[in-house]
């Protein structure tokens, strides 16, 4: 059993990453630029913003951000985002979601500019990615493929669950695996016999949100598991003085008894979305500047 340290491949890929942001600057004095708007006080998104920005500049890229308030007009956000679309400095634009109810958050993010777009979730790139052209692919998904490229090799033929059906993990991942010459089913919350159904997969993904809910009965033997899970558990004080536990949607201690690869959480899958952010930023400078895309970065 190998337990996929998603850690260790984050930060290669972060160095391919940063090699080629030397060589853009150096042959053609390019440097990519992200922009990450956060709106409102949300902690969790402060700690992404801050993170993301620490990791854009750590790989030579430029860093931009912009706080809004939490009670911004959607005209301003709206007007920022079309600012932004048309900097010749800024390859990628994400903003940082959830955002408040006030605000359409489809609309903000169909404004962006699809080739901008480095969250992926922009209609034109969900449906580019859909029909297996060339799109911006959401990071969390790219970054399993990745892991999958890399851990398992070869992904033709082979037989793929993913649990979970959203816009950001579920369906796109389903897409990419098709691409790969994989046969995929998608289980949700409705499918009969989930089990039954799991226990066939040669690649199993777990991205729908329920603490520990895939059991090693649910696993076929050798297969490889990906686990997109990310659960705040509450424990007792007394056993964990934090009074909570991150946890996957993989019961991982037993499934990795059955499992030939199984990413942990944390430290899978979590440290590759970032990384996956920036290597889409990177792709969006090369093709706006009509350069070569770096080989092994995106699907």
């Amino acid at each position: 059993m190998n337990i996929i340290d998603g850690k260790a491949f984050a930060e290669k890929i972060r160095e391919k990453v940063k090699s080629h942001v030397k060589i853009l600057k150096q042959n053609h004095n390019i440097v990519p630029g992200l922009a990450v708007v956060l709106v409102g006080e949300d902690p969790a998104s402060k700690v992404y913003v801050k993170n993301k920005g620490i990791q854009t500049k750590n790989v030579g890229m430029n860093s931009f951000e912009y706080k809004l308030d939490e009670k911004v007009d959607e005209t301003k956000l709206l007007n920022l985002v079309k600012k932004l679309n048309d900097d010749p400095n800024v390859h990628g634009i994400l903003c940082q979601l959830p955002l408040p109810k006030h605000l359409n958050e489809d609309m903000i993010i169909n404004t962006i500019k699809p080739d901008k777009d480095v969250d992926g979730f922009h209609i034109s790139n969900v449906g580019l990615l859909n029909t297996g052209q060339k799109s911006m692919v959401p990071c969390t998904p790219l970054g399993c493929l990745m892991l999958l490229r890399e851990f398992v090799g070869n992904l033709e033929g082979k037989k793929a669950t993913v649990i979970g059906r959203s816009n950001i993990v579920g369906k796109p991942m389903a897409h990419l695996l098709i691409k790969e010459s994989c046969t995929v089913t998608i289980a949700h919350s409705r499918t009969k016999e989930i089990q039954e159904l799991c226990s066939t997969a040669d690649i199993l993904i777990a991205a729908v949100g329920r603490p520990e809910m895939v059991k090693q009965n649910w696993i076929k033997e050798g297969a490889t598991v990906i686990d997109v899970g990310i659960n705040r558990v509450e424990q007792d004080i007394n056993i964990n003085p934090k009074g909570y536990e991150i946890v996957g949607d993989v019961d991982f201690e037993v499934v990795k008894k059955r499992a030939g690869a199984i990413t942990p959480v944390p430290g899978g899958v979590g440290p590759m979305t970032i990384a996956c952010l920036l290597s889409n930023t990177l792709v969006a400078c090369c093709r706006a500047n009509n350069l070569a895309e770096p080989k092994g970065l995106t699907a």
